[in-house]
């Protein structure tokens, strides 16, 4: 099936690893251009330069007030257009109640949350009819994660502030969507499961709770964002859609 992509232009924030790297991947793959973005300069411009010349890292921070302006910037003047945003971010620091203070919340909410916001307010300016606006957010959504405190509590919210987006935006035929990853087989879940006194026992039982019995690959959940931010998704908006392998079992 054609996706739609070809010489389609999208930012992909958080993309130098993980998730978000799996996501631009898969749109140069099908023939977009990507503007993608990390906190380190060095390894935004080796992401991009992996992925050739359909793609440019860019050093941001999404806490960063200027962001979206440069990006939806550099979109325009690398690849001469913006098709849509892909808001990703690493995770904020794991913890309980107790472990986590005033200063990694504020932090986390500045970069997870208000700096989303923007981006997403942003993009809403600029894209016209056709355009997507795509949240990398977690399978928290639904269900809290144990030792994910600060996650489970902005999470949801954005999940919220989406679906909202989409009610506002849809009557100008821009999209918007949310990607809940859970057990995918990024660095981010192997620290995750590091935590524990055994991780391969942690990494065994979660599997077995999970219908298809295994993490899912980044490329799988490269596959699905690409799917999801194109035009072939071109029916679906306010979707907050599980990449999980069937581990939600509400509807």
């Amino acid at each position: 099936m054609d996706l739609g992509l070809k010489d389609r232009v999208y930012v992909a924030t958080g993309a130098t690893r993980g998730l978000g790297n799996a996501a631009a991947r898969e749109l140069v793959a099908d023939g977009a251009k990507v503007v993608l973005t990390g906190r380190d300069g060095q390894r935004a411009a080796q992401a991009a330069a992996e992925l050739g010349a359909d793609a440019v890292g860019l050093a941001v921070d999404n806490a960063d007030p200027e962001a979206p302006t440069r990006l939806i910037a550099a979109a325009r003047e690398h690849f001469g257009g913006f098709d849509g945003i892909l808001i990703s971010v690493g995770g904020p620091p794991t913890g309980y109640l107790a472990d986590n203070t005033d200063d990694q919340w504020r932090a986390a909410f500045d970069s997870v949350f208000l700096g989303a916001v923007r981006l997403a307010r942003a993009a809403a300016a600029e894209l016209t009819e056709g355009g997507v606006i795509g949240f990398v957010l977690s399978g928290s959504v639904y269900e809290p994660i144990p030792g994910l405190t600060i996650s489970n509590g902005l999470r949801p919210g954005l999940a919220g502030f989406a679906k909202s987006l989409a009610d506002e935006l849809g009557p100008r035929g821009i999209r918007v969507v949310g990607l809940l990853p859970a057990r995918i087989d990024t660095d981010r879940v192997r620290e995750l499961d590091a935590l524990s006194a055994d991780p391969e026992a942690t990494r065994s039982a979660n599997e077995f709770r999970i219908p298809l019995r295994r993490y899912g690959t980044p490329e799988e959940f490269g596959r699905t964002a690409a799917f999801m931010l194109s035009p072939a998704a071109s029916y679906l908006t306010g979707v907050m859609l599980p990449v999980d392998g069937g581990a939600r079992h509400g509807f």
